[in-house]
């Protein structure tokens, strides 16, 4: 049975709540979090990441959406252009999707060429262990969903105009080529796999569950984030309040919704 609204914001709120602890943690200790974010079209990497950045200063915690790379990137280094977006001190790093981009979409649609993909997965782990030796804090989550609630959400978003946006060329093509996206994910966990970088796979059938595993098994790999309060009083305002006053324009009246 799906977890209602009323009871995920239940569950989600003391999450949230440690989020922010982490947060104060990693601003106090330095640490750099990185978190990567995968899965199939309409897995719930958005809403996840809503939940994990809602209540985190956007100033500590950025989210990272690549577009495609340009002429210029094509012909870098794989991997230079997300060098660019790692972790400073203090700081979480959410990316939805991310270098395997290249052992997922790239590979399964011929965007890439079969020696770059071989190139990738013998590079992979390699990259993410100079990221680990170096002290980032590496998380690497799949979310997985099952082909029938795949193409319930894509009727969805192709019924909604508010989630129009999201359905993209590429997404549609994926449709048809599910167990293609499948043998690319079987590979690419075997390559990639590590001790120093291990994937770990959440079940996303329904997202608010999901979202809620997700952020718990994030907070249980960290060591202990528990900060004292940092406690400041608010002082009282000296000299009397004034009340705002306004000139030739009046302000909008406040919209009223119907009883």
């Amino acid at each position: 049975m799906a977890l209602k609204r009323k009871e995920y914001e239940k569950l989600v709120k003391p999450l949230q709540l440690e989020l922010v602890s982490m947060a104060r943690w990693l601003q106090h200790t330095g640490q750099r979090a990185l978190v990567l974010l995968e899965g199939r079209d309409t897995a719930g990497k958005g809403g996840v990441i809503q939940a994990i950045s809602e209540h985190i200063n956007p100033r500590q915690c950025r989210v990272v959406a690549l577009p495609k790379p340009s002429d210029r990137e094509s012909t870098q280094w794989y991997f230079q252009r997300y060098v660019a977006h790692l972790p400073a001190a203090g700081e979480i790093v959410l990316m939805d999707r991310s270098w395997y981009n290249r052992a997922g979409v790239e590979h399964v649609m011929g965007f890439c060429s079969e020696q770059e993909y071989l190139a990738f997965l013998h590079q992979a782990p390699r990259f993410e262990h100079l990221l680990v030796e170096d002290g980032i804090l590496l998380f690497k989550y799949w979310l997985t969903v099952d082909q029938k609630q795949q193409e319930e959400r894509f009727a969805e978003r192709h019924e909604d105009p508010l989630k129009g946006w999201k359905l993209s060329p590429v997404d549609l093509q994926s449709r048809t080529a599910y167990a293609d996206y499948t043998r690319a994910r079987e590979a690419m966990l075997q390559a990639t796999h590590t001790e120093w970088a291990p994937w770990t796979l959440v079940d996303f059938n329904d997202q608010k569950r999901g979202r809620l595993t997700l952020v718990r098994d994030l907070l249980d790999r960290l060591p202990d984030v528990r900060l004292p309060p940092d406690e400041k009083p608010l002082p009282p305002l000296p000299g009397k309040l004034h009340k705002e006053k306004f000139g030739l324009l009046k302000p909008i009246t406040p919209y009223q919704l119907d009883d």
